[in-house]
């Protein structure tokens, strides 16, 4: 089958490789509906160093499934099933917990420690099949737009929605959303869901801040650092934001978080830090009371409860696509997406 690889920082490849097959009892094997790239493999596109062997990519997919192991029992051939980026079990105490992240016996994708292969290919051998795939009652065949906003649910809507969740978005809340990227986007969509009052995106590209106006930011603020800081002030009564959540993952977007958030208020980070030390001191911190939540959003304790929104068409998280090519074009959509002239491609094996 094919299967995307990437082999150094800006080097991918669709390449044959064999087809996946049941390991384990509680394997199942996915023919991919739909893939995509996600903003955060842009960041080895950006760093990797050459790798001779290269390294699977791709995290997110929705798809039929083709077989399953013997010791499955909550999954048939045939099911339309959502795949979350992360593999858990669904019976540890993490599991149980909502925080399937952190589970024990599973992990990610493209981990070879665990086994698992990328999504950005033909079909995908799922691990723990039971705990990680949700079913939904969807025809493969299913419009364009109904699948895209499926997939949302295997990583960035879910990613937005903890973002909102972690940060404490209820009813009234003010906050302030920085990443105008997919996962930010779909952040304004959750607090609006949630109820917040006042959404202030941080972006400064038009097509995606309108975008996010549709999905309910109330303000746009295209500039950055000090200045950009000063109008979320001017914007909040000088008060600064209840709840800032950081979809970026660069240390930029960092300090603008904490020179947005107001005394008591919350920053939730849900962008993959590029960085190993922020400050978290008296000034930054410590001093205005200020907490720092986030971290990889366990967006399969989130699917089920997203699911039924999407199916019924009251909300399109699938908007956030904007492009979609075929398994062969992989490579073009890495290089669309880096350069921002997509917002999301998804990829149609």
């Amino acid at each position: 089958m094919k299967a995307t690889f990437m082999y150094a920082a800006g080097d991918v490849r669709v390449i044959d490789v064999p087809d996946p097959i049941i390991e384990q009892p509680s394997d199942a094997l996915v023919r991919v509906t739909r893939a995509c790239v996600c903003g955060s493999d842009l960041h080895p596109y950006h760093s990797m160093p050459a790798t001779p062997d290269g390294s699977p990519m791709g995290h997110e997919f929705i798809g039929v499934v083709e077989a399953v192991g013997s010791a499955v029992t909550t999954l048939s051939v045939g099911d339309f099933v959502i795949s979350p980026f992360a593999v858990s079990c669904g019976t540890c105490e993490y599991c149980r917990a909502g925080l399937q992240t952190s589970c024990v016996r599973g992990g990610f994708w493209s981990d070879p420690q665990l086994g698992t292969a990328g999504a950005q290919a033909e079909a995908v051998r799922v691990p723990l099949a039971d705990g990680t795939l949700v079913k939904a009652p969807v025809d493969a065949n299913a419009d364009d737009a109904l699948l895209a906003s499926l997939l949302t649910l295997s990583d960035v809507y879910g990613t937005g929605w903890h973002a909102a969740v972690r940060g404490g978005v209820t009813a009234g809340s003010t906050v302030t959303v920085i990443g105008d990227g997919a996962v930010g986007l779909l952040a304004v969509l959750s607090a609006r869901q949630l109820g917040a009052e006042q959404i202030i995106l941080m972006g400064r590209h038009r097509a995606r801040t309108d975008l996010g106006r549709e999905f309910g930011a109330t303000d746009v603020v295209a500039e950055r650092g000090d200045e950009g800081i000063e109008q979320i002030r001017d914007l909040t009564g000088g008060l600064g934001s209840q709840i800032v959540l950081e979809a970026v993952g660069h240390r930029p977007a960092y300090d603008q978080a904490i020179g947005a958030v107001r005394p008591g208020g919350v920053i939730s980070r849900v962008g993959v830090p590029q960085y190993d030390e922020a400050p978290v001191g008296f000034a930054s911190l410590f001093g205005p009371n200020v907490t720092l939540t986030g971290g990889p959003a366990p967006v399969r304790a989130y699917i089920e409860q997203l699911l039924p929104a999407v199916l019924d068409g009251t909300v399109a998280p699938g908007k956030v696509f904007d492009r979609t090519m075929s398994l062969a074009e992989t490579p073009k959509a890495y290089t669309a997406m880096d350069s921002r002239e997509a917002l999301k491609v998804a990829v149609r094996p």
